[in-house]
Parts: structure tokens; C-alpha cells; sequence
């Protein structure tokens, strides 16, 4: 835990709670360093089976933090931007390839890199007062923490091309329906319970096929027919081997639940 990112842990679930609410989680050198880290970390803790990404207050996150920009471009830093090469880049790097489930409890609004958080989620949850932004072309930029990659994906590339471009917000139930939300909730506060809860039900799966059928997804998306086959071999020899395939596959055949492990 760190003043700007709040690490809980409830089980196999860690939630990471963006944590600087009186500017609406905006992303600033500390707060990426502890996301980027505290990512890392849990991607190699066999003892959390799924992440929670959450913001405090009434935002998800708002994206860079302007301010801290505006002063490295007075300060006539020369690369000014190097912060997406030193964090936004790992940050979006490890969130895709997360070899467990990630669910991001999008609450409020979700701006600019905040919005690219999200969208690398495997699950986005949302409320009534969830927008997305993809605000970067409003002070001139380019899209990135893998927006460029996962918007297309979600969307389609012709409305990747109508968000990035006009730079307009998406209402939750607008963003529901195009797929930057996998489900939408009655109430807010109801936002942070359900994500959490979907989390818990996939810490209770087949977590190591989970992540095998990410990075399947993954490689059949960018591939060849001949890319995915070799994928699906690959994945298929390593769950095939697991404790969880043998007792699943056992527990199915004698009409039993079965219980899975991780292992």
C-alpha cells in the first residue's frame, strides 16, 4: 500500500484503488510507479487468482495528470513525454498479458490513459454516471497505454477512429452498448460489489487456463490461422497438465462441481 495506490487483498482477489480522489485519479509519477510495480507483483503472486482496478472517490481515473505535465513542459525538459516509454507502456504491457483475469470497476468517468486502463480489463464493469473520454487529440496528442491496440478490438475500427478523433464522451449506457462495458449496473455504488464479485467467481475457476486462453486470444488477434493452431497446441499441453484439468475433467464424468485450484 502507498499513499496513491491502495492494495486489499479479500481472498485470491487483490484490488488496486487508484488513489488520489481530489483530482479525480489522475495518473502522477508516483501513482504510475506504484500501478506499474504493484501490477508486476501480483502477476507473480500465485496466490492472487484475479485483479480488481478500481478509483477512488466519484472517478476511475481522468488520465495524466496535466498539471505535473504542464511543468515538465516549462521546465524545458526535452523529452516530456518519456513517461510513456517509463510507465504508461509496462503499465499497459502487463495489464494485457496478465496471465489472470482482470476486472476493472469503471465508477464515474474514465478519460484518456484512465479510459486505456480500462479497456485492457478482461471484464468493465459500470453505473449510471460511467463515461469514457478519449480525450488525448483535446490537447494535442496521439492515443496511448494501448488505446491504438484495445479500442479497435472493443469497437470497431471505424468508431476507434470517431472516439479518438472527435474526442467526444460516451454515457454508460452508449458504452455499453459498443462493448466498452461488459455490464452496466443499476446504481454506483453498486459498481465496486459487482466487479469484486465477478472476481471472486473467477478466482474460483481454472485460473491457469484462463490465463492460457488470454494469450491464445491474444496471438489468434494479431496471427496467422498457423500462428493460433500453434497457440492452441501450446496452451492445450500446458492445461492438459494441470491438477485442475485431471479433477474437473473427473468431477465432470461423475456429474460432481468441480473445484478448482490453480494448479
Amino acid at each position: 500500500m502507498t499513499a496513491d495506490l491502495l492494495v486489499e487483498r479479500d481472498g485470491a482477489v487483490a484490488t488496486l484503488t487508484l488513489n488520489r480522489p481530489d483530482t479525480l485519479n489522475s495518473l502522477n509519477r508516483p501513482l504510475k510507479e506504484a500501478l506499474r510495480d504493484g501490477l508486476a507483483e501480483l502477476d507473480g503472486d500465485p496466490t492472487c487468482r484475479a485483479v480488481v482496478l478500481a478509483g477512488a472517490g466519484r472517478a476511475f481515473c481522468v488520465g495524466q495528470d496535466l498539471r505535473e505535465h504542464v511543468e515538465l513542459l516549462e521546465s524545458g525538459s526535452t523529452a516530456p513525454l518519456a513517461t510513456v516509454r517509463e510507465h504508461y507502456n509496462p503499465i499497459a504491457s502487463r495489464l494485457a498479458a496478465m496471465g489472470k483475469p482482470v476486472v476493472a470497476a469503471v465508477r464515474g468517468s474514465a478519460a484518456g490513459a484512465g479510459a486505456s486502463l480500462a479497456m485492457l480489463a478482461d471484464f468493465r464493469i459500470g453505473g449510471p454516471s460511467t463515461s469514457f473520454l478519449m480525450a488525448f487529440a483535446r490537447v494535442g496528442l496521439a492515443a496511448d497505454t494501448g488505446a491504438s491496440w484495445s479500442l479497435p478490438r472493443l469497437v470497431g475500427h471505424a468508431k476507434a477512429v470517431e472516439l479518438l478523433l472527435l474526442a467526444q464522451p460516451v454515457p454508460a449506457a452508449e458504452a455499453h452498448r459498443l462493448g466498452l462495458l461488459t455490464t452496466l449496473v443499476d446504481e454506483d455504488d453498486a459498481v465496486l460489489p459487482a466487479a469484486r464479485a465477478l472476481a471472486a467467481r473467477l478466482a474460483d475457476g481454472p485460473t491457469v487456463a484462463y490465463g492460457a486462453i488470454k494469450r491464445e486470444l491474444a496471438i489468434g488477434a494479431a496471427g496467422s490461422l498457423a500462428d493460433a493452431l500453434a497457440a492452441e497446441d501450446e496452451a492445450q499441453t500446458l492445461t492438459g497438465a494441470t491438477a485442475d484439468h485431471r479433477a474437473a475433467t473427473l468431477a465432470f464424468v461423475a456429474k460432481q462441481a468441480p473445484k478448482f485450484t490453480g494448479a
